[in-house]
């Protein structure tokens, strides 16, 4: 089965965002029991734990589901870029009363390992962002049953990722929360919005289409279909389900959003992400393009964050959300997506109406 008629055969075209820090086994199962697709966020797991996340999805639903790796670069920075970006952090370390790091061992999960363990365990769907794939990777995959969804925030990645054998495009527009997946250019050359790279996308390659950013509801969705989306991903619109695993300060700022709440900042990680502004991003942003790049400077910021999260400090975490998350409400993950795709309907059914007068 090809992509394309995987994502049509689904009850309902929403894909849930893999989220790493905020979605959960939990929620992906949940919406795929609904009839949509849920993601694990394999980013940050080891390899052992992501062959058995999958078996554990197969055993709770027979839908089809997916898993997404971050194609973190293996980096070793120097010793004085390392001491540098820790005597950067350090005051902030010390407001929490917190020590500043050792130099770590090592700064994200080795992605070839992550990959090897992805071919073994064979989901149905296994998808990329940071990066691009060769095309010998992208084979091994399909050779193991899998399909390839490439993250795209250009049409000139879009075209990257048709080279090299992908199945599929998540276009991520400029409206997404969290990282940006850049990866051909700078990300100021890569802010397209979400209607507009699925149009552009949808014409540049012939695949299938997952428009993702600011997308919060069934308007949303009839939105990106009615554009030629086959299918959209949502993410910050699951921040408050039940299944989150946001913490009680990241919840809080959620909940409180103002109408335009989110900037886009390296500063935690030492890659663009988009999130609700803080403390920690607006002090630093004079000096973001300084810190390292990821993985580095998530890893020296990572202890941090967990100390700033025990002592409700939400102006030192990082509360990754898309500009759409004034709109986020609570719920069960799966009664979410059966609810977006009512409404989906009714957004259709109403325009119908109205052109057809």
């Amino acid at each position: 089965m090809t992509l394309r008629d995987q994502l049509a055969a689904l009850p309902i075209p929403i894909l849930q965002a893999p989220m790493v820090g905020a979605s959960s086994f939990e929620m992906a199962a949940a919406v795929s029991k609904a009839g949509a697709m849920g993601h694990i966020a394999g980013g940050a797991m080891a390899p052992d734990a992501i062959e058995a996340a999958v078996a554990a999805m197969r055993a709770q639903t027979p839908g089809p589901f997916g898993v997404n790796l971050l194609m973190a670069a293996r980096v070793t920075p120097g010793a004085v870029e390392v001491d540098r970006a820790l005597a950067r952090l350090a005051p902030w370390y010390a407001e929490l009363g917190e020590p500043v790091p050792a130099h770590p061992n090592e700064f994200a999960p080795d992605f070839e390992s992550q990959l090897a363990a992805l071919v073994r365990a064979a989901p149905p769907v296994a998808s990329f962002t940071f990066g691009i794939l060769t095309a010998a990777q992208v084979e091994a995959l399909h050779a193991a049953g899998t399909l390839v969804v490439g993250t795209a925030t250009s049409v000139a990645e879009a075209r990257a990722w048709a080279q090299v054998g992908a199945d599929g495009i998540c276009a991520q527009g400029f409206e997404a929360g969290g990282h940006r997946g850049h990866f051909l250019a700078e990300v100021e050359a890569s802010l397209v919005g979400t209607m507009a790279l699925t149009a552009l996308v949808g014409q540049a390659v012939d695949l299938p289409v997952i428009a993702a950013g600011g997308i919060m509801d069934g308007r949303g969705v009839a939105a990106a279909l009615a554009l030629g989306a086959c299918a959209v991903q949502m993410g910050t619109a699951f921040l408050l389900a039940d299944q989150a695993t946001v913490s009680q300060p990241w919840r809080g700022e959620i909940e409180s959003a103002g109408d335009e709440p989110t900037r886009l900042t390296r500063a935690f990680t030492g890659r663009f992400a988009r999130g609700i502004e803080n403390r920690f991003m607006r002090e630093l942003r004079a000096v973001e393009d300084e810190v390292p790049a990821y993985p580095v400077q998530n890893r020296l910021t990572q202890a941090l964050r967990a100390a700033a999260t025990k002592a409700d400090q939400p102006d030192m975490i990082s509360l990754w959300a898309g500009q759409g998350v004034g709109l986020a409400r609570p719920g069960a993950a799966g009664a979410m997506v059966q609810a977006w795709w009512r409404e989906a309907k009714e957004a259709s059914a109403a325009l119908q109406a109205r052109v057809s007068r």
